[in-house]
């Protein structure tokens, strides 16, 4: 299991947990934790609504790739920390990491 924890759009923070060897990527646990993430994509990187912030824990996550760099760059709002919840896979590069909803509110 990895552990993480997440800070909603108000500010509060809640410890998560995921299992690592099921092939989840983080957009998919979020929703499980029934976060306000839309996602209608399907986690292909076209719609930028499992838009994150890593907090804490990106450099561990290596970098984004240019499908997700592209959809990132037409957010209203991107950040040097962004990221794309369903291009990150569950395992352990995300134990201990800190990341923030920026997705829109749904």
């Amino acid at each position: 299991m990895v552990n993480f924890t997440v800070e909603d759009q108000e500010g509060n923070r809640q410890d998560c947990e995921a299992p690592d060897d099921m092939g989840f990527n983080l957009m998919e646990i979020l929703k499980a934790y029934e976060y306000p993430i839309l996602a209608t994509c399907g986690g292909m990187a076209l719609c930028g609504t499992c838009h994150i912030e890593i907090l804490e824990g990106k450099d561990e996550l290596g970098e984004a790739t240019d499908p997700e760099l592209d959809q990132l760059e037409n957010l209203p709002e991107y950040y040097p920390t962004s990221r794309l919840a369903c291009q990150i896979r569950i395992g352990d590069v995300l134990e201990g990491a800190v990341l923030k909803l920026r997705g829109e509110d749904q």
